[in-house]
């Protein structure tokens, strides 16, 4: 695991200096082909699994090339990013008109989430519901016709929620009111590994509960482990550094908003992506949250998530060398 992601990280890196020097403003004229290719592997990955002879219900959200395998719902997060912060900016003058403006984005982004829910990722579908919803109504869509939309969308959503079994238990079971030991023993276990922990932590590489304990330790549990090995002490350094990366890049978004509102839609798409990512696995691991396989940002294993981080972060220091050359122009000509 760790060379694995060690090989990764360095990876990574080529990823983030790939972006620093790639024009972002050419994703405006890529945005169309990133959606038609998302949604074309989406169906790709269902169709193999269904083609090899796996139940409709069995999990299809890796997509193998060879050696190479990735996890093709990432990549429609990234795509679902890069469109609507370019549908926004190109429908800015219509989107408050529903059948010009908001019907065509939501068109799109529910035949996306509806490839996503039947691989299944339901928490990866409402988080790109919920960010291509944010974009259309920073870009001047109507929130009554986004509150009726989203209304409509949650009569589909619910049912679905709750036409498996082991999802509603989850949810039962998060209020308490389960009867099933079984289903709640990821979140039991987290909260045994972060007591282990106490203020200190058990040491680096000592902790039980990743030794077949904790289900998942190296992704949906990581935050558990690092607060068995190195305590509530590290836990807060931790989340510190991660609201000083949220304010950092909500800041940058302020200064952006005057500047160009393609760039300011893709900084507000990424911000709302890294802090849902972070709140819904933290609050999981604590228990706050009902159990959904969500990864750590920048931490949890996973190859696919982890490259995105880091092109999400080579994106957004693009967009600041550029806005700061802009502004030096601006002060030079003044």
């Amino acid at each position: 695991f760790l060379k694995n992601h060690l090989k990764r990280l360095l990876i990574g890196m080529v990823f983030l200096i790939s972006f620093l020097i790639f024009d972002y403003r050419t994703l405006k004229q890529l945005a169309p082909f990133l959606i038609i290719s998302s949604l074309f592997l989406l169906i790709i990955t269902k169709s193999i699994y269904l083609l090899n002879g796996y139940s409709w219900y069995k999990p299809a959200r890796w997509l193998s090339l060879g050696s190479f395998s990735f996890q093709t719902s990432d990549l429609a997060r990234f795509s679902v990013i890069i469109f609507m912060a370019y549908y926004a900016d190109r429908k800015r003058d219509q989107l408050h008109e529903f059948q010009l403006g908001l019907a065509p984005a939501f068109g799109i982004l529910g035949v996306i989430m509806t490839l996503i829910i039947i691989q299944p990722d339901y928490s990866t579908a409402l988080m790109i519901g919920l960010i291509g919803g944010a974009i259309l109504f920073i870009g001047g869509a109507k929130i009554s016709q986004l509150c009726l939309t989203a209304s409509g969308a949650l009569l589909i959503l619910i049912p679905v929620l709750l036409s498996r079994e082991y999802r509603w238990q989850r949810i039962l079971s998060f209020l308490g009111l389960g009867d099933n030991p079984d289903v709640g023993y990821q979140a039991n276990q987290s909260l045994i590994s972060l007591g282990n922990g106490g203020v200190f932590g058990v040491g680096l590489g000592s902790s039980i509960e990743k030794n077949h304990f904790l289900p998942t330790p190296h992704t949906d549990f990581i935050f558990a482990i690092i607060g068995e090995e190195l305590g509530f002490s590290f836990l807060l350094i931790l989340l510190v550094l991660y609201v000083i990366l949220f304010t950092r890049i909500f800041t940058f978004y302020k200064r952006t908003l005057n500047i160009s509102q393609f760039s300011s839609n893709i900084i507000l798409s990424i911000f709302l992506l890294i802090i849902m990512q972070t709140t819904i696995h933290v609050l999981v691991n604590i228990g706050l949250f009902p159990t959904k396989g969500m990864g750590l940002p920048f931490i949890s294993y996973g190859g696919t998530n982890l490259l995105l981080m880091f092109t999400y972060i080579g994106i957004l220091i693009r967009i600041q060398i550029e806005n700061k050359q802009n502004y030096s122009q601006a002060v030079q000509n003044n």
